[in-house]
């Protein structure tokens, strides 16, 4: 009897060991399959209002589109109010935020509106989204967006992303960013000239 347990025990700890490698593997490979220069992968999702949003509707724009694993926690909260209270420094880019989470989009408006989110929140509630921005933490039943951000230019392409994004640090990291690359922007189109 005690050598079946044993078995079991192997069994489990192969398995266990299985998954965390997998599990591995999938966040590396993951990080790999997103570039900066290249395409952001386009979405159509409702935020905290019902309204729908897509890619298409910040073209000219660029966007702080962030992941964050769940409403009205202390590490999104804190990520969610520094882009809020940095709004104003980052609408001067012409930049917008926009949060993604695979809560409702009621679960959203709550949050929103204790915090004064002026944002959308956007509702992946199938997690699809969070998936093709290698930003789901998948573990069979329960899903969780990863705390990733990602920079889009104005023409839809990715200039910079933030993988294990900080929550207290993450709107400073792209106001700084937004001032580099907007420098460099203007640098660029003088040399043109």
């Amino acid at each position: 009897m005690e050598q079946q347990g044993m078995e079991w025990l192997f069994v489990i700890s192969v398995l266990t060991i299985a998954g965390l490698a997998g599990w591995f593997f999938a966040a590396v490979h993951g990080r790999k399959s997103l570039k900066p220069g290249q395409a952001a992968p386009d979405f159509k999702l409702i935020d905290q209002h019902g309204k729908t949003h897509c890619l298409e509707d910040f073209k000219g724009k660029w966007l702080a589109l962030y992941f964050y694993p769940k409403d009205d926690t202390p590490g999104c909260t804190r990520q969610a109010c520094a882009f809020r209270d940095n709004l104003e420094k980052l609408k001067a880019f012409d930049a917008e935020v926009v949060g993604v989470s695979v809560d409702t989009a009621s679960s959203h408006e709550r949050f929103a509106g204790k915090f004064g989110l002026g944002f959308p929140l956007l509702a992946d509630t199938t997690a699809e989204m969070a998936a093709r921005y290698c930003s789901l933490l998948n573990f069979g039943v329960v899903k969780f967006a990863k705390r990733n951000t990602f920079l889009i230019d104005p023409l839809g392409r990715i200039a910079r992303i933030y993988w294990s994004a900080r929550a207290a640090h993450n709107a400073d990291e792209i106001i700084s960013d937004l001032t580099y690359l907007e420098t460099k922007h203007a640098y660029k189109s003088m040399r043109s000239f």
